[in-house]
Formats: structure tokens, C-alpha cells, sequence
């Protein structure tokens, strides 16, 4: 089968590889599409996977064509999202609900061959059939989603918040209609890319702005979520935050990105500055959210690019061009 391999640091091609077999409780699926993420760049980098090559994407949705001699769960010819955790369920982390912190983490696209091929396997644990209406080749936002959704367990925001989102891409946007969703007062949105600034405008925003000193909001906002990873945007993004208020990193950083805190300040106002680790409890709630139709998948992804051109389309998003950005084997 065809298939897109980071074969080393800096390098990606697309490639014949063996079609894949399903283990007794594994299922084989026909991939509709596959979604671009950083995670991709940072293990293009160097980064993450903990050994190359690797057929990356954990993003992706597609139907069942196969299935291993212990499924009964689903059939061939089901409709499925995937979610690509991988969890050891033994660990101190995943014995106490934990499972994203899991010593043990693995992931389909990360650690084992993911869905930027045309068949990629997956426990069938992992897999939530989609409904009629839901088109297979838009069920690949469903990861990034449930991503979202974590991001707003670990907020535990409350009614009437005033919120902060630096970055407008993919991760920011989903960030932007959950928070609207959730009874925000307000929500604006930083990002130096004017076409997906006029994104953010054209879903509904407060206000948006190339800089948080634009926003004139001095008293700061009660949630500041960094969906960028860049170390600027952290660093004015902590000085935003109200008092008693939320820093969330929600962006995935390099591994060498440093930023500075005030110790004082966050004790003398009592802010959290927490984090948001991929997918938690969260992936059947964000399919839920999406067959509801939380979001519009014509305004979200902005490519649709084949296969072949893999390593084209992570250039594409390297450089910040569209949003989110699928390949379609």
C-alpha cells in the first residue's frame, strides 16, 4: 500500500510498504483522510516518535475493511473515527485516571504506524462509528477536537469568563467555539497571520488583534490559553491574566522553548498556570460535539491534498499557509 514514512530528522516520502494485519482485538481501516498536526513537524524534527522511520498521522477517520478474529464491536463496511492514544491501563498515572500521562505513552502516527496511508490499523477500543450525517473525510477533526475538549476539562471555566487565545489556527479556533460554547463573556483572539485572524471574525469574536496591547483590556482576562507553542506569545500571554485568573498551555512547545514567570505575582494573585496533555476521557464527548455540529468543517479545513504530495502538504503547514490541512489517500 501506499503510504507517507518520516524516514529521518528533516525527511518525509511517500512509499509503498506490506498492507497491514489486525491483531485478535485490532481492526484495518480504510483511511478517508488524515489531518496534518505540530506533532508531524515535531517529529519531522526529531521530536516525539521515539524512533524513525515512521508512518505519522493520528488524526483520521475512515471504514472498516477489516477486523481481527476477537471484534465483535464493529463490522466491515462501519464508518469510524480513531482515537490514537495508546495506553498501558498498569501505571501509577493510568491506575488514577491519569492515562495521558501514562509511563508507558504510545500512539498511533507517534509510536506505531498512523493513517497517512491509505490502511492504517487500530484497536478497536479506539474506534467511535460515525453517524449517517457525518461525512467520513470530515471525521478527521475529531482528534484535534477531542484535544479541545480536554483543554477545557482541565480549565474548569466558569460562566460569565473573559477569554484570551493566542493563535488562530486549528487548535485556536476549536479553542474559540468551545469557549463560546461554554458561556464566555468575551472571547479574543491574538495571531500576527491576518487571514486566520479573518477566520476567527468570520466564527465570531470579541475582538482580534496582531497584539494583546491592541485589545485594551488592562485589568487582563480571566483565561489565557496559548494554542501557538511560541515562546513571545507565552511569555506577554502570562502577563495577560487577571487576577485569581488561568494561564493555559495548550500549544505544543519545542523542547528547547524557556519563558519567565513572576513567583510573586502568581502567589500574591493566586493564578494557575497549568497545561493540557492531548487526549483525556475526551475523544467520544468531542465526536458527540461533532455530529452535533459544533463545527463547521468548511470553514476548518482549508486542503485537501493527496496523498502523494505529503511531504508538499507539511511544507504547506510548516509555513502557516490555510488551516487545517488534510491529505486523502
Amino acid at each position: 500500500m501506499k503510504a507517507a514514512v518520516i524516514e529521518s530528522v528533516g525527511r518525509a516520502v511517500v512509499t509503498e510498504i506490506p498492507d497491514p494485519t489486525p491483531g485478535p482485538r485490532e481492526v484495518v481501516v480504510e483511511v478517508a483522510a488524515c489531518g496534518l498536526c505540530g506533532t508531524d513537524l515535531h517529529i519531522l524534527k526529531g521530536e516525539f516518535a521515539p524512533k524513525l522511520p515512521i508512518v505519522p498521522g493520528h488524526e483520521f477517520a475512515g471504514e472498516v475493511v477489516g477486523v481481527g478474529t476477537r471484534v465483535t464491536e464493529v463490522s466491515a463496511g462501519d464508518r469510524v473515527a480513531v482515537d490514537p492514544s495508546l495506553y498501558c491501563y498498569e501505571c501509577r498515572y493510568c491506575r488514577t485516571g491519569h492515562n495521558n500521562l501514562c509511563e508507558r505513552w504510545a500512539a498511533i502516527g507517534v509510536t506505531t504506524a498512523g493513517g497517512a496511508a491509505r490502511y492504517a490499523v487500530a484497536p478497536v477500543a479506539n474506534c467511535v462509528k460515525l453517524p449517517e450525517h457525518v461525512r467520513t473525510e470530515d471525521a478527521a477533526l475529531i482528534e484535534p477536537l477531542s484535544c479541545a475538549v480536554r483543554g477545557y476539562d482541565v480549565l474548569k471555566s466558569q460562566l460569565g469568563s473573559h477569554v484570551l487565545i493566542y493563535g488562530s489556527g486549528t487548535m485556536g479556533l476549536m479553542m474559540l467555539e468551545l469557549a463560546k460554547r461554554t458561556g464566555a463573556a468575551g472571547v479574543d483572539v491574538v495571531d500576527v497571520n491576518p487571514a486566520r485572524l479573518e477566520t476567527a471574525r468570520r466564527l465570531g469574536v470579541g475582538g482580534t488583534a496582531a497584539s494583546a496591547e491592541e485589545l485594551d483590556r488592562p485589568q487582563g482576562w480571566d483565561l489565557v490559553v496559548d494554542a501557538t507553542g511560541n515562546a513571545a506569545a507565552i511569555q506577554d500571554g502570562l502577563g495577560r491574566v487577571a487576577k485569581a485568573g488561568t494561564f493555559l498551555q495548550f500549544g505544543v512547545a519545542d523542547y528547547a522553548t524557556r519563558v519567565t514567570i513572576d513567583p510573586y505575582r502568581i502567589y500574591n494573585q493566586e493564578i494557575t498556570i497549568t497545561g493540557s496533555m492531548a487526549v483525556l476521557h475526551s475523544f467520544e464527548r468531542a465526536a458527540e460535539l461533532f455530529a452535533g455540529g459544533v463545527l463547521d468543517p468548511g470553514v476548518f479545513i482549508s486542503d485537501r491534498i493527496p496523498l502523494e504530495r505529503y511531504p508538499e502538504a507539511l511544507e504547506q503547514f510548516a509555513a502557516g499557509v490555510g488551516r487545517k490541512i488534510v491529505v486523502v489517500p
